[in-house]
Formats: structure tokens, C-alpha cells, sequence
């Protein structure tokens, strides 16, 4: 037992230092906002998928950017737009001559076939486009006038939107929200971040990114986490938290029944208990603390959370309400 013990740990240390070597790699070129790169770098070590949403200029499309040069991994960027169409994302049949000399239809791959798929300004397309990406971020697949193409592994969609009060946006599916593992809210940066921003890039030197990790390397990782322990009692706190949100339910807290129209979906469940085994094994633990899971809330849950018409009009945001039922719910139930 001590030598599956000792194994654990030394594989949970091996992932904490590679984790920092891919950290320290994008830190040479993005500047501060760790906690987007950690919740990013969780996702790709979950296997999920991340939405970053911030104003215009901030370094999102940067960060994926970055993140890609770090990785061994085909990397396609989308552009999207509001004139974008879903087969200009998945690829579309073409007519072609084949040896015989006949026509016949070819399927030509969009961009979406990649490793790494940047979805940049995602809330810039039509719901019809948007909900192109839905069958290719949960199965990881593509289906082409019956035809079902699978896509390499791994693959993430790293996508960026703007605050939807923006002109020219729309608002993104919740079915496609829920497929997001995380999505991260990309703040301004700080005054000595802004003169650290602006001496690298305005000097003329040219930041060069090392290849750290490749997609076995990945893959390796991501069966990992997924054997990290999560005790009974902890993951039932996850539970007692994803019920917490579900309004008129028999564990709504009272913000819920307020200002909540929808609650969190089973998925989010399963974001709190894998991107918590992330954090335990970055913190040299081999199992989920309490801790571990309030650290990963509200970006695993801010976008599950639909609040209602009272919550909008007295300016209520979701995470103020999610951090309340985060306060409210205890680390044990009165059942245990």
C-alpha cells in the first residue's frame, strides 16, 4: 500500500512541475492574470472546453495563441463574424473529378478539424453558427450530410466572446454554455502590469515560445486527474451545491428562489469534481478537499446559472448570487 501511495505522490509531482513549465512558458509572453491561465490550463487537463469573456484588447485571443505555441498540437483560428456560416466552420461537400473522370462529392474539412480551435469573438456570430460548434465540443465529432467525421485527440475549443451589452453580439446558446467546462471573466490589469505589457511590447524584441508538452503528454495527465480521490462527503458537497442553485428545490437557498430562473445542469457537478482534482493534485494532494472545490466554483457555475427578470432589473449578477449560496451551504450535511 505505501508503495501505491508513494507512486501517487510522485506522479502527482511530476504533474505539478510539468504544469509549471507550461505556466512559466506563457508567462514569458502574457502578463499577469493567473488565474485565467490556470483556469485555462484546468480545462485543457480536464479535457474541457473554455470561454473567456472580457472587452476588446485584453490579451484573450493572446493567451490561446500562446497556449498553442507551448503545445505540440495543430492550432486553427475562427474568426467569427456575423455573416460566418456553419459550414465555413465544419467544411462542406464539393464537387470533384475522380480518376474515372466522373463528379463526385468531396468533403472538404473546415477549420474546426484541429487540436486547438480558437473561437474568437464566438458571440459576433448568428445562433445558427454558434450552435455549429455543439455536436463537435460535446462528442467530438462532425456530421456532414450524414456522414460522421471524428476529430483528433485531444481537442479544445478555447473560445472568446465580449460582454453581450456590446453592439453587434448575441447571446449564446445555454445548451452551448453548458458544454463550457469553465468560463472566466478577463479583467484589466494593474498598473505595473500595464508598464510590464508595455516594455515588452514596445522595444522590439522578439519573445520566442518553447514546445513544452505534446498530446500524449496531455492525454498521460487527463487519465490522471481522473483518478485522484474524491471522498463521499466531498463529492456530496458537490452535489448539495448544484442542488443549492435549482430554484423551489428542497436545497434552494433563498437568493435562489429570488433572483434564479434555472439552475445548473448534472454537468456542472462534474466540473466541480474534476477541475477540484486538478487543484489538489497542483496543491501535492492526492484527494479533493472542500477547499479544492470553493476555489473552482464560480467559474465551473456562472455560466449554468440563468437568472430571472427581478435579478436584472435590480442589477443583480450571477456571481454575487452564487457566492452567497457558496456561503450559505456547509461542508457537512445535517444528514452525515
Amino acid at each position: 500500500m505505501s508503495n501505491v501511495a508513494e507512486q501517487m505522490q510522485q506522479q502527482a509531482d511530476e504533474f505539478r512541475t510539468r504544469y509549471k513549465a507550461v505556466r512559466d512558458e506563457i508567462g514569458k509572453t502574457i502578463v499577469g492574470h493567473d488565474d485565467i491561465v490556470h483556469g485555462v490550463l484546468t480545462s485543457m487537463f480536464v479535457g474541457g472546453h473554455c470561454l473567456l469573456e472580457g472587452v476588446p484588447g485584453l490579451g484573450k485571443t493572446m493567451l490561446v495563441r500562446t497556449l498553442a505555441e507551448t503545445l505540440s498540437l495543430e492550432f486553427n483560428r475562427i474568426q467569427f463574424t456575423p455573416d460566418l456560416m456553419p459550414a465555413d466552420i465544419l467544411g462542406t461537400n464539393m464537387i470533384a473529378e475522380n480518376e474515372q473522370g466522373r463528379r463526385v462529392f468531396e468533403f472538404q474539412k473546415g477549420p474546426i478539424f484541429t487540436q486547438i480551435c480558437l473561437a474568437d469573438e464566438i458571440n459576433r456570430a448568428t445562433p445558427k453558427t454558434q450552435s455549429a460548434l455543439l455536436e463537435t465540443m460535446q462528442e467530438g465529432t462532425v456530421t456532414v450530410a450524414g456522414n460522421r467525421y471524428e476529430l483528433g485527440k485531444p481537442f479544445f475549443v478555447l473560445a472568446t466572446q465580449n460582454p453581450i451589452e456590446q453592439e453587434g453580439t448575441y447571446p449564446l446558446p445555454e445548451a452551448q454554455l453548458d458544454r463550457f467546462l469553465f468560463k472566466l471573466v478577463v479583467g484589466y490589469s494593474s498598473r505595473d502590469e500595464l508598464n510590464t505589457i508595455v516594455d515588452r511590447t514596445t522595444r522590439g524584441t522578439k519573445i520566442i515560445t518553447d514546445k513544452i508538452m505534446d498530446g500524449v503528454e496531455i492525454r498521460k495527465w487527463q487519465a490522471l486527474v481522473r483518478e485522484v480521490i474524491l471522498a463521499k462527503h466531498v463529492q456530496d458537497y458537490i452535489v448539495r451545491l448544484i442542488l443549492a442553485t435549482h430554484p423551489e428545490g428542497p436545497l434552494a437557498q433563498d437568493i435562489t428562489n429570488q433572483y434564479v430562473r434555472w439552475g445548473s445542469s448534472p454537468r456542472g457537478a462534474q466540473t466541480l469534481a474534476l477541475a477540484a482534482k486538478v487543484r489538489a493534485l497542483l496543491d501535492g494532494r492526492y484527494n479533493v478537499s472542500f477547499e479544492d472545490i470553493r476555489r473552482v466554483f464560480l467559474p465551473s457555475l456562472r455560466h449554468r446559472v440563468l437568472l430571472n427578470f427581478e435579478a436584472q432589473a435590480e442589477g443583480v449578477e450571477v456571481d454575487q448570487v452564487l457566492l452567497e449560496i457558496l456561503q450559505k451551504v456547509a461542508e457537512k450535511s445535517d444528514e452525515s
